[in-house]
């Protein structure tokens, strides 16, 4: 019980808990951040990793020299796109089979909604890849989602994903480099986080909201 308390605490403390951790081991940070960003990304059991504020700190620590800018951008972009694409071929190995499944004699997932998913993502899906990206656990469900929904692997999922990936960590690193060593920011930390957060998901709801105003237009 304390080691996850412990854990807990160290992810929600980043801006206290990763330099610390650099004083005490060094270059092993580069270890622990990949492994964050990809099991946050890979398995869809862990949402709640904080990729967002993550990539932020390192950035902030990047800019006092503790970190190297370009060697994160290039660990952590693998980390993310290698993350997705496991999680992606979960879903498209798991689909076609969780459709046979069965709780108290009645199908636990109905074909008819997998080809609903399907036919979501083959007609939304190329934006959506792109912008789940920046919303946390909406990211980590997608790739999941799309693989059990049959997206087109070659020519939707991975061009967009890698364009989504490279943006996600170029971006939140690049914030983090510029302004997270600014006094206000350190003194707001968790106002900061939570003000990326809210416009990390903004794309997400207008998005929403067109695609709604949208259909009641057509209907």
């Amino acid at each position: 019980m304390q080691t996850l308390l412990d854990f807990w605490h160290f992810i929600t403390h980043l801006n206290e808990t990763l330099p610390a951790f650099i004083d005490a081991h060094g270059n092993a940070v580069y270890m622990l951040l990949f492994a964050i960003i990809f099991i946050e990304t890979g398995l869809v059991v862990m949402p709640f990793l904080p990729g967002d504020s993550l990539l932020f700190v390192a950035g902030s620590l990047a800019a006092i020299g503790s970190l190297n800018l370009a060697f994160l951008f290039v660990l952590l972009f693998a980390a993310a796109v290698l993350g997705d694409n496991l999680n992606y071929w979960v879903g498209r190995f798991f689909g076609p089979r969780i459709v046979k499944w069965k709780t108290f004699g009645r199908d636990l997932v109905q074909q008819k909604h997998l080809d609903k998913t399907h036919g979501y993502f083959e007609k939304y899906g190329v934006k959506t890849i792109i912008i789940a990206r920046f919303v946390p656990i909406v990211r980590t469900i997608t790739p999941f989602v799309a693989g059990v929904g049959a997206m087109d692997y070659r020519k939707k999922f991975l061009p967009y994903d890698i364009l989504g990936g490279a943006l996600w960590i170029g971006l939140l690193l690049l914030a983090g480099f510029v302004f997270g060593q600014h006094p206000f920011v350190k003194k707001h930390y968790e106002a900061v986080i939570l003000g990326i957060v809210f416009i990390s998901v903004l794309p997400m709801i207008v998005e929403f909201v067109r695609l709604k105003l949208g259909n009641r237009s057509q209907a």
